[in-house]
C-alpha cells in the first residue's frame, strides 16, 4: 500500500508539469527555453540544498557514466516537452508523451530479458489502445499539432531512458540533484543559442518555478527512489494514468474540456493498469 501511494504521488506531480508548463508556455506566452532554465534551475536549487542537507557533499560522488546518461536524457526530455507543451494541450501532450515512454521502458525491459507476465502485456495493450483511441482522427476533444506530438514523442523517448538509468541508482536525491545542474548547463546553451528570448507576460515564471522546484525537482527524486521496487514494464504502464490526470487538470485550470471520447479513452487506460497488475 506505501508504494502504491508513492507512485500515485510521483504520477499527480508528472502530470501537473504538464498543466503547470501549459500554463507558461502557452499560457503565459514565455519562451519554451526560458521556462527550461526557471524549471531545471528551481529543481537543481532545491535538489542540490536537500542533498548538502540532509547527506552531505560526499553522497554527490556519482558513477559519472550515471550522471552523464541521466543529464542527457533528462535535457532531451525538456527540450521536447518545453517546445510542445505551447502547441498541443495538456492532456493530450501527457498522453503522447507517456506513450512515448511505455514504448521506450518496454523496449528496455525486453532488452534486459525482464519477465514480462501475460497479464502485463494484455493490460498495456488495454492501456495503449486507450491512446489511440483518444488520438484517432476526427477528436473533437483536443486540437493536436503534428509538430507538438513529434517533439513530444522526443520528450517521451528522454523521459523513458532517464526512467531506465534510474533504475541502477543507489542515491536517487544526489543523483537527480546532480542530473538537473548539469541539464540546466545544457539548457543554458539552448537559451544563449536561441538569441533573444524573453516573450511573454511575468506571472508564467511562478508556474515554470513551481514545476521546477515540487513537481519536477522532489517528483523526481522520489520517482528514482521508487524506480528500483517497480519492474520497467509496469512502471511504464502506472505512467499511463497521467494524461488522465492532466487533462483533468487542464480542464480546471485551462479550460481545456475533454470531451465524450476522453472518457472512453480513460476507462481503457485505467482497464488496461488494473489487468497489468494481475500476478499470473
Amino acid at each position: 500500500m506505501r508504494l502504491f501511494l508513492l507512485v500515485s504521488l510521483v504520477m499527480v506531480a508528472f502530470a501537473a508539469n504538464s498543466v503547470l508548463n501549459r500554463m507558461a508556455v502557452f499560457g503565459a506566452g514565455l519562451d519554451p527555453e526560458w521556462v527550461a532554465v526557471l524549471r531545471l534551475g528551481a529543481g537543481a536549487v532545491v535538489l542540490l540544498g536537500l542533498t548538502l542537507a540532509l547527506q552531505g557533499a560526499q553522497s554527490l560522488r556519482i558513477s559519472p557514466k550515471v550522471v552523464v546518461v541521466g543529464m542527457a536524457t533528462l535535457f532531451l526530455y525538456i527540450y521536447g516537452f518545453s517546445i510542445a507543451s505551447g502547441l498541443i494541450d495538456a492532456g493530450v501532450g501527457a498522453l503522447v508523451l507517456f506513450g512515448s515512454v511505455q514504448i521506450t521502458m518496454f523496449v528496455g525491459a525486453w532488452i534486459t530479458r525482464e519477465r514480462l507476465t501475460r497479464w502485463r502485456l494484455i493490460g498495456a495493450a488495454l492501456a495503449f489502445a486507450g491512446l489511440v483511441t483518444l488520438l484517432l482522427p476526427g477528436s473533437s476533444d483536443a486540437h493536436i499539432d503534428p509538430a507538438g506530438v513529434g517533439l513530444m514523442v522526443l520528450g517521451g523517448i528522454g523521459w523513458g531512458l532517464y526512467s531506465l538509468n534510474g533504475r541502477g541508482v543507489r542515491d536517487p536525491l544526489a543523483a537527480t540533484a546532480l542530473n538537473f545542474t548539469l541539464a540546466l548547463v545544457l539548457a543554458l546553451g539552448w537559451l544563449a543559442a536561441s538569441g533573444d528570448p524573453g516573450q511573454g507576460q511575468a506571472w508564467g515564471i511562478w508556474p515554470a518555478l513551481a514545476s521546477g522546484a515540487i513537481t519536477s525537482g522532489l517528483g523526481y527524486a522520489l520517482w528514482y527512489r521508487v524506480l528500483p521496487q517497480v519492474p520497467a514494464s509496469l512502471a511504464a504502464i502506472a505512467q499511463l494514468s497521467v494524461p488522465l490526470i492532466a487533462a483533468l487538470g487542464g480542464a480546471l485550470l485551462l479550460a481545456e474540456v475533454p470531451g465524450p471520447r476522453f472518457w472512453i479513452s480513460a476507462t481503457l487506460v485505467l482497464g488496461g493498469i488494473a489487468l497489468s497488475l494481475k500476478k499470473s
